[in-house]
């Protein structure tokens, strides 16, 4: 049977072993020219299909890469060209294409589990090892993804001869990992449970290698088992009954008098009857979200609402850590969604401030969402709270500069928080609380950059005067130099002179701080003006504004 299928399966069927099969030499002859000739023809044809088909995608990936020339930011282009070169077999090109994406937009899981597949089956010998574990930190800290911490734990207990041999160091580095997976992941409702499981695994593992004679060590990694069987007996989980019984069978293998064929809890200690029990009140509270949150048929909308329903659920309990995991399956889920970001960070705003935590979940929300001034905003301030380097804080600063929003609002917030934040450390400087190399001049550049930039868009509205408002206010409080705050208000008003409140505001700071004179001379130099909207474009009514402005400058010096 096997001889027929590889004869059947021959592109090249055995000749007969008659040598004039159809008694005619000339014909046979003739047969045998006609039957190589049409083999060639039929190779010559794959040889220029193979040939189109390399021209056609060598162009097509030249067309892709000259559009990310064109635009880096284009996420789909650099999608499309990966899975391009991907096909091609260009794992130079293809691995350039990667740290290209990665370094502007972070990558799904399965894009992190695509790259680290080609890497591992390319590697050889230690050296790849470090590279591909940094591959893995890097996207296991995209997204919460508990296939690829899988692809992670495997990968080092494969590939890691100190974790494959179970050395001491082997061991524990293998725990430290387990134990990073186990924050990322444990309390996964859904998934979590492979992780709990893989950790066992490992764990009876190394209980398997002890000798029988070293009862000590037996005895202890017993323990070690136990306690992580109890540990995921207290999490709700989607399998938690089932963990329950092979709980309860590997107690029975250690001699314990237990019934493993039920899953009630007679038999074990009171501590993990009562634990268990709680978990399982909890999943079964948290079951009817689940099956909402699983419906992958669901509009987007839809499905969108149910994580936030459960969001509101779990907020309403209390548990940061169970909070948290929930919003990263959210945001796995939907990772383009700026609602979902923006409640995620106020939330973590509101639970741990200062955190380094909360400072890398903004540097992943900019990433995500780069075209969210509010979220660079918040993240200014973040740093800021933690106390973040100039370096850090400036690096954070032009990178959102670069974005683009959906208004020029959006930019001016952005200006506004930097200037906020370098006042605030400007002034703890001068308080003596602080010591740095902090100049105000920074202050300065990044106000006149702020005006070169805003004001071909906003220069005759309110948030444009507010701006040099509280530029000409800077200059003469914590810059100390009236001349400069004079000279931001000239400024001003040679882009936007024709804006009553720009006249206002000159005179306002003028008489504000008992300069009559000068505030004299600007009411002179505005006499003869027209502002529209003011009563001022006759004659009459600009000599009646002007006076009612005259008068409330003499009299209050405010406006």
């Amino acid at each position: 049977m096997a001889e027929t299928e590889t004869l059947e399966s021959s592109p090249h069927p055995p000749q007969l072993s008659d040598d004039n099969p159809t008694g005619n030499e000339d014909q046979d002859m003739l047969d045998a020219d006609k039957s190589a000739k049409d083999s060639d023809s039929d190779s010559q044809s794959d040889s220029d299909s193979d040939s189109e088909d390399d021209a056609h995608q060598n162009t097509q990936i030249q067309a892709l890469k000259t559009e990310l020339l064109n635009n880096p930011s284009n996420y789909d282009t650099h999608v499309q060209y990966i899975k391009a070169l991907r096909k091609q077999g260009d794992i130079q090109k293809l691995r350039q294409a990667r740290e290209a994406m990665s370094a502007i937009f972070p990558l799904s899981s399965e894009m992190w589990q695509e790259w680290t597949k080609d890497e591992i089956s390319l590697s050889s010998g230690l050296d790849a090892l470090p590279t591909i574990e940094k591959l893995f930190d890097c996207g296991v800290s995209d997204y919460l993804s508990v296939a690829l911490w899988c692809d992670y734990l495997s990968f080092v207990q494969e590939h890691d001869q100190s974790v494959r041999t179970l050395s001491a160091a082997g061991i524990s580095k293998a725990r430290n990992l387990f134990e990073r997976a186990l924050v990322a992941t444990g309390l996964h409702v859904a998934e979590g449970s492979r992780i709990w499981e893989l950790y066992r695994e490992f764990e009876q593992a190394i209980f398997l290698t002890i000798d029988e004679t070293d009862a000590d060590s037996r005895e202890q990694e017993v323990q070690r088992i136990r306690n992580l069987f109890h540990r995921q007996l207290s999490v709700p989980l989607a399998d938690l009954c089932s963990t329950l019984l092979t709980y309860k069978a590997w107690e029975a293998e250690q001699g314990a008098n237990i019934d493993v064929d039920s899953s009630n809890l007679d038999g074990l200690s009171p501590q993990v009857a009562s634990s268990y029990q709680k978990s399982l009140d909890m999943m079964n509270a948290r079951t009817h979200l689940e099956n909402q949150i699983s419906h992958k048929v669901a509009p987007e909308s839809e499905r969108l609402q149910h994580f936030m329903d459960y969001l509101k659920f779990e907020q309403s309990l209390g548990d940061p850590a169970r909070i948290q995991i929930l919003y990263e399956r959210a945001i796995a889920e939907f990772p383009i969604s700026s609602e979902l970001w923006l409640d995620y960070t106020h939330y973590m705003d509101k639970t741990l401030k200062t955190s380094s935590l909360v400072r890398d979940i903004y540097k992943r929300a900019s990433r995500n969402c780069p075209w969210v001034g509010e979220l660079w905003v918040r993240y200014l301030l973040s740093l800021e709270r933690g106390r973040a380097s100039e370096d850090e804080l400036s690096a954070v600063f032009e990178k959102s500069l670069q974005c683009t929003f959906s208004s020029f609002e959006e930019y001016l917030d952005i200006f506004l928080t930097r200037v906020d934040g370098l006042r605030r450390r400007l002034s703890l400087l001068t308080s003596g609380a602080e010591s740095s190399n902090l100049d105000y001049i920074i202050i300065r550049e990044t106000f006149q950059r702020a005006s070169d930039y805003l004001s071909p868009h906003l220069k005759n509205t309110e948030s444009f005067l507010r701006m040099y408002r509280y530029w000409a206010r800077l200059e003469s409080t914590l810059g100390k130099d009236l001349v400069a705050a004079r000279g931001v208000w000239e400024r001003l008003l040679k882009i936007s002179g024709s804006v009553l409140e720009v006249w206002q505001g000159y005179i306002a700071m003028e008489s504000e701080m008992g300069n009559i004179n000068e505030a004299r001379s600007l009411f002179k130099r505005c006499y003869s003006k027209r502002f529209p909207g003011t009563g001022s474009e006759n004659h009459s009514g600009h000599m009646q504004f002007m006076d009612s402005l005259r008068e409330r400058v003499w009299r209050t010096g405010q406006f």
